[in-house]
């Protein structure tokens, strides 16, 4: 099959995404240690801010993508949560307390929340027919450049100017003023307005995949009522994997806590930007063979694979005791993120009908933030109480668990769409 040239609001897209990572990425490699060290804030703090943040995000991307899906609008939603980000994440500058970066990545996140799945349900418009996978791997291997660039340029700023952490964190508004301004370029896509609801599934096909838990109470006698409704249009194949996407979401816990066993295991702060940025850099060169590689074998052949993957460098983690064993696994975690996160997307695109799609988007983006709250809160738990070790094993035995789950539930779909749509309602 021959590959059509990308169109040119999906490379603006990827652009926009690039530009927006860098900005997010020089920061993040940093937060460890600046909340931990700097600030002296204990290695749960780092489950607490990486949990509440994407669990924040991942609960508005469901009422983002229904809004989107009921107006038939993509691009304003999109711009202001890109503003937003671009706007509050410079803060973490003037921060004096975990408590304080805690309040700007989750101010942060809302904007990640407006924008993730309104975009990516114009990324699915934009795909050619076949190629959903190639197009969603393209904008990750964009968004892992950013995350390449980010921390290759903040590890030459503290270079020439080591500790001055606060200043690198307000120099964050350069790039993500330029990724609202290339936006701003894009496009709208239309969508058919989904005005009328639809009638319900019945109630044992519509299973909640967000069933409140103790770690995120305050949140979820809140959040989870008023999510349960949007969620009962969705096909039962995609709900269904909803389910199993949590349980590996449970073990799959902040890559901040990949970033603190390295620390603590010798490597210094410019290696942690210089190991981000490579990390991010593999990543860029592969996700778009990997999303392209799922429209050929399957979407699920390949997340098995690459959730199998994950439980082989958790484990590598857990039982590691040299920098250089920790700094390979930690790298071979690249090829995992490549295999997995286009094929992913498209798998939801597959799953889902347009008039649905950022919903669909939503959803999965909301089992993996409120898993990503759990699995923080649970990791950072086990690390304090039993060591990093026992964290680390834990992550890799449900990784393990939930690719058998997809393995067994396979009904033959996800095995590459070429632009057909395959939801079964």
């Amino acid at each position: 099959m021959t590959n059509t040239p990308l169109s040119k609001p999906v490379k603006l897209l990827g652009w926009v995404s690039l530009l927006t990572d860098a900005a997010t990425e020089a920061v993040y490699p940093l937060l460890p240690v600046f909340i931990t060290q700097v600030l002296g804030g204990p290695p749960i703090a780092l489950g607490i801010v990486e949990g509440a943040a994407d669990a924040t995000s991942s609960a508005l991307k469901v009422f983002a993508g229904r809004w989107s899906d009921r107006v038939g609008a993509r691009k304003p939603i999109v711009v202001a949560g890109y503003a937003l980000s671009s706007l509050v994440r410079p803060f973490v500058a003037l921060a004096t307390s975990w408590g304080h970066v805690f309040a700007v990545r989750v101010t942060d996140r809302v904007g990640k929340g407006l924008r993730g799945a309104p975009r990516d349900a114009m990324l699915a418009a934009l795909a050619p027919p076949g190629e959903r996978g190639r197009v969603f791997g393209y904008h990750w291997a964009m968004d892992h450049a950013g995350a390449a660039i980010g921390p290759l340029l903040a590890t030459v700023f503290l270079w020439f100017a080591p500790d001055s952490y606060r200043l690198l964190f307000g120099l964050t508004i350069i790039p993500g003023a330029l990724a609202v301004m290339t936006l701003l370029r894009v496009p709208e896509t239309a969508s058919t307005p989904a005005l009328a609801p639809a009638p319900a599934l019945a109630p044992a096909l519509a299973p909640n995949p967000l069933a409140p838990k103790a770690p995120y109470a305050p949140l979820a006698p809140v959040l989870v009522p008023a999510l349960v409704p949007l969620a009962e249009r969705l096909p039962r194949s995609l709900k269904r994997y909803l389910w199993i996407v949590g349980v590996f979401t449970l073990g799959n816990s902040s890559d901040a806590f990949l970033l603190l066993q390295l620390s603590q295991a010798g490597v210094p702060l410019v290696g942690l930007t210089a190991l981000w940025s490579a990390q991010h850099a593999v990543k860029a060169m592969l996700s778009m063979k990997g999303g392209a590689l799922s429209d050929r074998i399957g979407r699920r052949t390949l997340i098995i694979a690459g959730w199998t993957l994950y439980a082989v460098v958790y484990a590598g983690f857990a039982w590691s005791q040299s920098v250089e064993a920790l700094i390979a696994w930690f790298m071979l975690y690249s090829v995992y993120a490549a295999a997995v996160e286009g094929s992913e997307k498209a798998l939801i695109a597959d799953l889902s009908p347009e008039s649905l799609r950022a919903t669909a988007f939503g959803w999965h983006s909301a089992v993996q933030g409120f898993g990503a709250l759990a699995a923080g809160l649970f990791f950072g738990g086990l690390w304090q109480l039993f060591g990093a070790p026992v964290a680390f094993t834990t992550g890799a035995v449900l990784a393990l668990i939930a690719a058998l789950l997809l393995g067994l539930s396979d009904d033959g779909h996800g095995r590459g769409d070429h632009g057909r749509h395959i939801a079964q309602v």
